[in-house]
């Protein structure tokens, strides 16, 4: 089956694997709220051969930090045979586990500023950012498919752009994040990020959509800049006028699994099934009412959500390969459907 050009079928799963973390984030409560419960590998397998007959064609592995798991080569290797695998680190784990990473499609390596000192201070530990750097580096080196992805906030944003250029100068593509937030009191919530803080939270709205066009015309020259153009326009639309012009289609082209295999339409919202009733429950009315629901949301500007709401389809597939997005080539190649122009390198 031709999993990419099927309607009805998710796209994406952002499946957050453990809580445990090494860092000290502080724009993250994660590591303030540590559960040393996890599936095990073998149900994580299992979890993932379900999502490949829900049909589902990428698969995220975050945390957390998912590169504290003892057994993340085992989970990548086997994840990758399937799903186009992209996996987060904080820059500190995966120059330690280059080999297990050789397995991954892509490696994102969060890093947040070019000035140390900042850098250090967003991520709460010393020396955060030359581990970062170091890390980038040593992958890009082992020819690793490593990406830089910053998270955008009030914090840095005047300095994203010099950023981005400084990057991809070195041949290294850029991942964009954007400071989110749980807007909800709601305590049955999926995964708690914290709440808001004020010197994250971005409030210089001309900035950030001149900054969206100033991205939007760098990519004319550089395809390494991981974010379609459609979405940088909505996003300049969003922060000018307030403006949503994407439904969120949670539960429908993504949803979230947590460290215990719970699964919700994102993070935000409270579980509604077992990664292992999920088959049995994906077409029911009920998930048909979530959907719905889920559709009103706008409790969260997270990218990752708003990127699957607006892509993660059969038209959105091809709207990918146009704009020569990063998992283009991969995602065809994957459904047997590489086409000469695509495979060529650029």
């Amino acid at each position: 089956m031709i999993r990419s050009l099927t309607p009805n079928k998710p796209y994406h799963v952002q499946w957050l694997l453990t809580r445990k973390c090494n860092y000290r984030c502080r724009g993250c409560d994660v590591w303030r709220e540590p559960d040393k419960r996890e599936l095990s590998t073998e149900e994580i397998k299992k979890g993932l051969g379900i999502l490949r007959k829900l049909g589902v064609i990428e698969v995220v592995l975050s945390g957390g930090n998912p590169l504290l798991r003892d057994d993340i080569g085992e989970i990548i290797e086997y994840a990758s045979r399937f799903f186009v695998t992209t996996i987060y680190d904080n820059g500190s784990m995966a120059a330690k586990k280059i080999d297990a990473l050789r397995h991954a499609d892509f490696v994102a390596i969060s890093i947040d500023s070019l000035d140390p000192r900042k850098n250090d201070y967003l991520r709460g530990v010393k020396n955060a950012w030359r581990s970062a750097v170091e890390t980038v580096e040593k992958l890009h080196e082992e020819g690793i498919s490593v990406t830089v992805s910053p998270t955008i906030s009030q914090f840095n944003l005047h300095e994203i752009l010099g950023f981005t250029n400084h990057f991809l100068n070195k041949g290294i593509p850029v991942w964009y994040c954007l400071y989110s937030y749980d807007s909800s009191s709601d305590e049955s919530q999926l995964f708690k990020i914290g709440k808001k803080d004020d010197e994250y939270a971005i409030v210089d709205k001309e900035a950030m959509a001149d900054l969206c066009d100033s991205i939007v015309s760098l990519k004319k020259k550089n395809s390494n800049i991981l974010m379609t153009t459609k979405i940088l326009k909505a996003l300049k639309e969003f922060y000018l006028t307030g403006k949503r012009s994407w439904k969120c289609r949670a539960l429908q082209n993504f949803f979230a699994i947590d460290h215990l295999g719970r699964v919700a339409g994102c993070h935000v919202h409270e579980p509604v099934a077992s990664i292992f009733d999920l088959a049995e429950a994906w077409s029911s009315t009920r998930f048909d009412a979530l959907r719905k629901s889920y559709r009103q949301c706008t409790q969260c500007n997270y990218l990752c959500y708003i990127f699957y709401s607006l892509h993660g389809n059969v038209v959105g597939n091809f709207q990918i390969a146009q704009d020569k997005w990063r998992n283009a080539k991969l995602l065809l190649k994957k459904n047997g459907l590489m086409t000469p122009s695509l495979a060529k390198p650029r």
